[in-house]
């Protein structure tokens, strides 16, 4: 991420997309997907971001295994003895 908003900063200060993406090695494309997530974000900011997507990954697992969890249960308690 800190190599990331370098290079976002550069461009801020004056430095030219196309060149930019050649002096990097990097595709405009790449660029722009970078500059849509971490633009105007800090070093910090953008370690949190990523944090918080891990841990909002993990929730989404946990809940998408409970409701898998709860329908077996359901089909279970449904079928007639």
């Amino acid at each position: 991420e800190e190599q990331i908003i370098a290079i976002l900063k550069e461009q801020e200060a004056g430095l030219k997309t196309a060149e930019l993406c050649r002096k990097h090695g990097i595709s405009e494309p790449t660029f722009y997907n970078w500059k849509a997530k971490y633009g105007g974000l800090e070093v910090s900011e953008a370690k949190r971001l990523k944090g918080l997507e891990s841990e909002n990954a993990r929730l989404k697992k946990l809940l998408a295994d409970t409701m898998l969890d709860n329908a077996a249960l359901k089909d279970l308690l449904a079928k007639k003895w």
